[in-house]
């Protein structure tokens, strides 16, 4: 280390110590510092030969004219000042090249672990898009299916509704009257509830007293019997010619009583149903409709 004091190992580890690098690197500075070296004293050497041969060439010509060794001398002092002044600038320079080559190592190792710390983000982030794109995927298919749900849904939805436009639509609820008692009478008669309340379809009514059924379906029918005097009350219910029910009642002191009776029944179009006053039988209604005939479509056939 005698012709490059500059390149001391201490020096380099102090260096390499303070920027926390390995030792593996601290020998390939040794190595590249080693070659720089060689250089140099290969330089050293070309500039050292060159001021011999001067100095030989001034000797031989000592039995020249004193004009043409005279120049001769001059260039050689120039040559050796010339190499005085070049060698220090030359150390310089290469303890500059060595700490730019130290300062760019530190900078590459830096930028490796930035590199490698971006790398590792930029998996996160491409796992966390790949995940994303399967939950989006998936809810994708699940808006697909959902669609095709809406469409059934309101497809059944229209379905229905053109069946319940469709579907005739029958209901009634009647009163008796407003003249108080009826009955009793010689023989059976077809009461007539001529206070009409509700009446959809038109399928009561009340200058006969009847109910026909304009579609095919099962009906429900109810009557409420009212008495208030002392005697038998009670109605007969036909379809048709047909008596399908009777209900009596025994009453026995002026106070009002009742009895509610229904039927579910199944009628083909044009089917009637109407009540009947057995005859010797009475009943009573006034403003307060105590005595009423009702019924209704539930589906049709």
């Amino acid at each position: 280390m005698l012709f490059f004091p500059f390149v001391q190992p201490a020096e380099v580890w102090r260096l390499y110590k303070t920027v926390q690098l390995y030792h593996c690197t601290f020998v390939r500075t040794c190595h590249w510092t080693m070659r720089v070296v060689c250089g140099l004293l290969l330089v050293l050497l070309c500039l050292c030969g060159s001021g011999a041969q001067g100095e030989g060439f001034t000797k031989v010509g000592e039995i020249r004219e004193f004009q043409e060794t005279a120049p001769g001398d001059t260039a050689d002092e120039s040559i050796g000042l010339t190499t005085k002044q070049t060698t220090p600038d030359i150390w310089a320079e290469v303890r500059a090249l060595r700490d730019m080559v130290v300062e760019l190592r530190v900078h590459l190792q830096l930028l490796q672990r930035e590199n490698s710390v971006q790398e590792t983000r930029l998996t996160a982030t491409e796992s966390k898009t790949s995940h994303l794109e399967r939950e989006n995927a998936d809810l994708q298919t699940r808006l697909s299916s959902s669609e095709g749900e809406l469409l059934i849904s309101k497809s059944r939805i229209d379905q229905l509704e053109r069946e319940n436009a469709e579907k005739p639509k029958v209901a009634f609820y009647t009163a008796l009257t407003d003249a108080g008692y009826v009955g009793p009478h010689n023989a059976d008669i077809t009461l007539k509830y001529s206070k009409i309340f509700t009446n959809i379809g038109n399928a009561y009514s009340p200058a006969t007293g009847l109910f026909t059924a304009p579609v095919k379906g099962v009906y429900y029918i109810q009557f409420t019997v009212c008495g208030n005097h002392t005697g038998l009350m009670g109605v007969y219910v036909y379809k048709n010619n047909q008596r399908i029910m009777f209900n009596v009642e025994w009453k026995e002191d002026t106070l009002y009583k009742y009895f509610t009776n229904s039927a579910v029944l199944e009628l083909m179009a044009g089917d009637e149903i109407h009540l009947v006053l057995p005859s010797t039988y009475s009943l009573y209604d006034d403003s307060d409709n105590h005595s009423t005939f009702s019924g209704t479509l539930l589906f049709p056939l």
